[in-house]
């Protein structure tokens, strides 16, 4: 069955960095665009960056410039490298994919704080 697996969250200062994985199963995954996704506390959750299957990425503009997405096809993985987090960064993290996403993973939590 598909399941996604996020890993590496905690806390962390502002102005630190956080690298997450994610490890995807149950489909073809080197044809699939991935994406991470964020829920911060209270509010909904929301795509924040996207790469398709070749690589081609996609930054919503709250971490563009921040965050960089990457994927290894051949370890069925997709990455989230974190630098100069915010406390508003401070967030549940999901992995899905960018299209129809739904198998919702566990999540990971990254807080931002002092």
């Amino acid at each position: 069955q598909v399941q996604f697996v996020e890993a590496g969250g905690g806390l962390v200062q502002p102005g630190g960095s956080l690298g997450l994985s994610c490890a995807a199963s149950g489909f073809v995954f080197s044809t699939v665009p991935m994406a991470w996704y964020r829920q911060p506390p209270g509010k909904e959750r929301e795509l924040i960056a996207d790469i398709s299957n070749i690589g081609s990425t996609n930054y919503h503009d709250s971490v563009k410039g921040r965050f960089t997405i990457s994927r290894v096809n051949a370890k069925k993985t997709v990455y989230l490298q974190m630098n100069s987090l915010k406390p508003e960064d401070t967030a549940v993290y999901y992995c899905n994919w960018r299209n129809s996403a739904k198998y919702w993973g566990q999540g990971t939590q990254v807080t931002v704080s002092s």
